[in-house]
């Protein structure tokens, strides 16, 4: 029974990452691949995840930072490899703002493209903040039964 309110807490965590529109069903898949041998599977993709997409981020900065006019061509390569990797975690926003700076890459709106990275890099912060902090709640509380859906 004393377990039951932290489950309750990491279960409402994680409903307000989604009721943010932080997250989205692939973050629900991912966890239902984590089993007893790898009950930390989806913190140990995240992690990765983090760790992979902060190369693109700065090679997006770079490109965005060493030519004018733009490399529009470069510049969508990289964020579309950064919006697949966005995705395979569920990461929402994220991914919406990857479509918009590829949109604004397709049109040639470099001003449209300096604020769409912005913002995506808001997204990206803020969703790992709340991230970590699912993840070292849930790590307190231990392994979940299963993944459950949220509302």
């Amino acid at each position: 029974m004393e377990r039951s309110q932290p489950r309750r807490q990491v279960a409402a965590m994680k409903q307000s990452l989604f009721d943010q529109g932080l997250l989205d069903e692939q973050f629900i898949q991912l966890e239902e691949l984590s089993d007893d041998a790898n009950p930390n599977f989806v913190e140990e993709i995240v992690t990765l995840y983090y760790r992979d997409s902060s190369r693109l981020i700065s090679s997006i900065e770079q490109a965005l930072k060493e030519r004018h006019p733009l490399d529009f061509n470069k510049l969508d390569t990289l964020m579309h490899q950064f919006k697949g990797s966005s995705s395979s975690i569920g990461a929402k926003k994220v991914k919406a703002e990857c479509t918009l700076f590829r949109e604004y890459c397709r049109t040639g709106n470099a001003e449209g493209c300096m604020k769409s990275f912005q913002q995506l890099k808001k997204e990206y912060a803020s969703l790992r903040k709340k991230l970590e902090a699912y993840f070292q709640l849930a790590r307190q509380t231990g392994p979940m039964d299963s993944a459950c859906r949220p509302k």
